[in-house]
């Protein structure tokens, strides 16, 4: 019996790691639908695009997904089974309602935790120990289907997002490995959320990267963690200027008789005063348009 015809919506390291689960499987997508790349975005992940035409696949660069020409696209590959993989678009019920196995989505959170865009740089900003991916049924409501299955992964104090989401999309692609045989034999039996435990957050940009001393030390160094590397930036206009923080640590130390946003370097290291009466140290730091550079570097540069 040859397999169900897939047709596979894919963006970022998830939707590359997902895409690679069903090559490796022998599974050749009828349709591999992505997104082109945002000049402005930095690229840290493997292009889906690539790997699809690594496999002989030509990618449809389909960036709005309620496009009549998308639909009648997806509608000409008449496919029996729809999955996405971080693909950013939500898809309209008349693509939803064409494959008779169903369509399903791949999330980066526990849900119904963290429903929305970037669930791991959330879950790492709110300060949770733990989050992991979630396989659910699709509906046109985002991140809302009923749950096939989920996989959970830590977050330790000190991570970051990209360690954080390196270990989600490996979670990923072996909850899609394990589910996979399900999916095509249109077995799954899904689970409703549990809409009294659901949050939601939307996109970041770049500009909420602001750090506002007046808040506890591990939120400030929450944000820091969250959102450093390869990501925008934690930033402060405390140093002569606009500055990145791309690393920080809770050093254990009591800010008494401080302000928050009070500078204390000495010894090499670099400390600021939050709001809870406690100190955040900077490990590194990057002034607008000069180098990273670790604490002890500037404050010697500072004399």
């Amino acid at each position: 019996m040859s397999s169900p015809r897939i047709a596979v919506f894919a963006y970022s390291g998830t939707g590359h790691a997902c895409l690679e689960v069903l090559l490796k499987r022998g599974r050749r997508p009828v349709l591999v639908a992505t997104h082109r790349d945002e000049p402005q975005e930095a690229r840290w992940f493997p292009s889906v695009a690539e790997l699809a035409r690594s496999a002989g696949i030509e990618p449809v660069f389909m960036d709005n997904p309620l496009d009549p020409a998308a639909i009648a696209r997806v509608r000409i590959a008449a496919p029996d089974l729809v999955l996405s993989f971080y693909y950013r678009g939500l898809l309209p019920a008349e693509m939803l309602e064409l494959p008779r196995l169903g369509a399903y989505n791949m999330h980066g959170s526990l849900l119904p935790k963290f429903r929305g865009r970037a669930p791991v740089n959330w879950a790492v900003l709110k300060g949770e120990t733990r989050t992991g991916a979630t396989l659910h049924v699709m509906t046109e409501r985002a991140d809302q289907g009923a749950i096939v299955d989920q996989d959970a992964v830590p977050i330790g104090p000190d991570d970051t997002a990209i360690e954080v989401q390196r270990r989600v999309t490996a979670a990923a692609a072996a909850l899609l490995e394990r589910r996979l045989d399900d999916l095509e034999a249109g077995r799954v039996q899904a689970t409703p959320q549990d809409e009294s435990q659901a949050t939601r957050f939307g996109r970041r940009r770049p500009e909420d990267g602001h750090i506002d001393w007046s808040r506890p030390a591990r939120e400030v160094h929450d944000l820091v963690r969250a959102v450093t590397h390869p990501y925008p930036g934690a930033f402060t206009d405390l140093f002569d200027g606009r500055t990145y923080v791309w690393r920080t640590r809770l050093p254990g130390l009591a800010a008494h008789d401080t302000f928050p946003g009070q500078v204390r370097g000495e010894d090499g290291r670099l400390h600021v005063a939050c709001g809870d009466d406690r100190y955040v140290e900077i490990l590194s730091l990057q002034p607008e348009g000069g180098e990273e550079i670790d604490a002890a570097r500037y404050l010697a540069a500072r004399g």
